[in-house]
């Protein structure tokens, strides 16, 4: 398959809901994707499309928005296709898709815990590396580095 027939089926299948299907070197392709259809199409890439394996989910704050990207391998045609979903700053959510892919798990987790991307329907959407209860998102733009003093930390009895 090449780009420009991944782009046919999406727009085909979704309507608005594919932005935009762009060349990536080393990729099948980028699809650019509104959040709604979110797990629609994770099902699809999966189901239809034979992208078994996702590799990686990453996020990134460009301050008046945050991305969500998404890596995925397909064993039958040996190739790597990118999702990306543009979230708005205030209230970036999307549906998870560790319900399609469980490898997902960690890295929600860790794009919830560092840049604050909400993934509904995770099954334990948890901080992975700053503690339970730390306020703050390190990875966005708007961190400042905060005195000990002005943190307030709790921390979990056992």
């Amino acid at each position: 398959m090449k780009t420009n027939e991944l782009a046919a089926r999406l727009t085909s299948k979704f309507g608005e809901g594919i932005l935009g299907v762009d060349e990536f070197p080393g990729l099948l392709g980028r699809v650019r994707f509104d959040a709604a259809i979110a797990s629609k199409l994770f099902h699809t890439f999966r189901d239809d499309l034979g992208f078994a394996h996702l590799t990686m989910v990453g996020a990134i704050d460009w301050i008046d928005h945050r991305e969500v990207f998404y890596t995925l391998w397909s064993d039958a045609d040996r190739v790597y296709v990118m999702l990306s979903a543009n979230l708005p700053s205030d209230a970036p959510t999307i549906a998870s898709a560790v319900p399609v892919w469980p490898s997902a798990n960690a890295h929600e987790r860790e794009a919830w815990d560092l840049v604050g991307i909400r993934f509904e329907g995770h099954p334990d959407l948890r901080r992975i590396f700053m503690p339970e209860g730390y306020a703050y998102h390190p990875l966005l733009r708007s961190f400042k580095i905060h005195e000990p003093e002005d943190l307030e930390v709790k921390v979990r009895s056992e």
